[in-house]
């Protein structure tokens, strides 16, 4: 008997379509128009943590999750769900092997916590509530405390009410640094790209606006965002070298960036270094990853190109009726260009994970109907009834993970790095460790991932967080 879902999508699907085009139509940009670039400072500086232990390899600090009243939009404040009342939070930069410790408060409206995304660290210090840790209710404090064993770009972001918390502002980077690392990859900048759906008064729209078509599509803001403002102007020298380490803090929104005329290269992605630089001329970035690029900028002196974010075909309604829009304004000053020294060798030994005696595990990601709403789900079952995978330390698994559905899912697993060994029967073009991975619309991707150590329960779920909180996750139980 067909479900509910599929009897209502036969019936309605063409309106739905043209409905949901219509509707991408409105969200596929900025729906208040940037106004003119801002005065040139560095608008994209974040502010950093501060530290209070005086210890050079323990990083100690606070963190306060409140609502600040921002200004998004001129003229207007936005009551933004903060860390600290920044948006993003205040960058964590420690160097690799430090302790990290972050006695965190919270005083939001409702619970939460802090997951590390990216970082392998103790399951206890993993930040899912009820599962690793209790929630941390209004009022209430955690402190986090663990080793930084991995250098790359990492972020910290809740893993309650995730959709919403996170599309309401709470998420901030996170750079370990690693002091070997080749010292002529240019002027650095920590880019933290999202977006925020937004009233033209300023307000947040209700994380559940337009319903299902909202949750299967995943909810894109109309307000794009890059270290918390819109649009601003970022004056450097003509053919200096930039390193721009970007996280893809959005909620749903795929990333695809690039600017005209400009070419890229790529030396990282969610775990430091990839095995070799990759030559790009548009940088793909899915809700969660990161991606290290480094750059000559080739512009002239006195002149501006706009940064884009460029549609990108995640499946059906992402690339219809959907033009390029600012993210920001790169600006050359008025000095002769300058000439950075050649680009160092840049290259990781990535071995191959072994999976001679590897087990498999098979994961569909599907869409079915509960009580006439779109639920979603692993293996035809939501996140909440899921049995857990299972593993043991010193296992290594292949995960075969199937996309039934007509959108893309960017598959995240905590706690673990793992390789991709195909999407859709092709290999990788660069081996890397990644922590998510694309799996195409009705596509098939194999990743290998060999559990090392840190026993516990560990969670994976699709990272358009519409899609997570609609039930497209579960967990592994690591045992001893």
């Amino acid at each position: 008997m067909p479900s509910a879902v599929g009897r209502a999508r036969r019936t309605f699907e063409p309106f739905a379509r043209v409905l949901l085009a219509l509707v991408l139509v409105a969200c596929s940009g900025p729906t208040h128009e940037p106004g003119p670039p801002e005065a040139p400072y560095d608008p994209l500086a974040l502010p950093e943590a501060v530290d209070s232990n005086p210890d050079p390899h323990i990083f100690e600090t606070t963190l306060e999750a409140r609502v600040e009243n921002l200004e998004l939009i001129a003229g207007t404040t936005t009551p933004v769900w903060t860390y600290d009342g920044l948006l993003p939070g205040p960058l964590i930069r420690v160097a690799v092997g430090d302790r990290l410790i972050v006695h965190f408060t919270n005083d939001l409206p409702e619970e939460t916590t802090i997951h590390w995304h990216g970082l392998r660290i103790p399951n206890d210090m993993d930040g899912v509530p009820d599962v690793t840790q209790p929630g941390v209710m209004p009022g209430g404090s955690f402190t986090y405390d663990f080793t930084v064993p991995d250098a790359g770009t990492y972020w910290y972001h809740p893993h309650y009410d995730s959709a919403e918390q996170v599309g309401y502002g709470l998420y901030g980077p996170i750079v370990v640094t690693d002091p070997n690392e080749p010292k002529d990859l240019g002027s650095e900048h920590v880019l933290v790209l999202s977006d925020m759906n937004l009233n033209p008064d300023g307000s947040l729209i209700p994380g559940d606006d337009a319903g299902d078509l909202g949750t299967l599509f995943g909810r894109e803001g109309n307000t794009f965002l890059v270290n918390g403002k819109v649009n601003p102007l970022v004056t450097v020298p003509s053919g200096s070298r930039q390193r721009w380490r970007m996280i893809n803090a959005a909620k749903s929104r795929y990333y695809q960036v690039g600017i005209q005329g400009q070419t890229f290269t790529r030396i990282g992605g969610d775990d430091g270094f990839i095995a070799a630089p990759q030559p790009l001329d548009r940088v793909v970035i899915t809700p969660a990853q990161r991606a290290d690029v480094v750059f000559d900028v080739a512009l002239p002196p006195s002149s501006q190109v706009p940064v884009l974010w460029i549609p990108y075909d995640r499946g059906f309604g992402s690339v219809e009726f959907r033009n390029s829009a600012t993210i920001f304004t790169l600006a050359t000053d008025d000095h002769a260009p300058v000439t950075p020294p050649p680009l160092p060798a840049l290259s990781r030994d990535i071995e191959p994970i072994d999976v001679s005696s590897a087990t498999t595990q098979y994961l569909q990601l599907t869409e079915n109907d509960q009580d006439g709403h779109v639920m979603l789900g692993i293996n035809g079952v939501p996140g909440s009834q899921a049995q857990p995978l299972m593993a043991g330390v010193g296992d290594t698994q292949i995960w075969v993970v199937e996309n039934t559905m007509d959108w893309s899912h960017p598959f995240h697993i905590h706690g673990f790095f793992f390789q991709v060994l195909d999407t859709n029967g092709v290999p990788p073009a660069v081996a890397e460790w990644r922590d998510t991975a694309d799996v195409t619309v009705y596509g098939t991707t194999r990743l290998a991932v060999k559990f090392t150590d840190r026993p516990g329960m560990w969670m994976f779920h699709c990272h358009i967080l519409d899609h997570a909180d609609a039930g497209m996750m579960g967990m592994v139980h690591l045992h001893p």
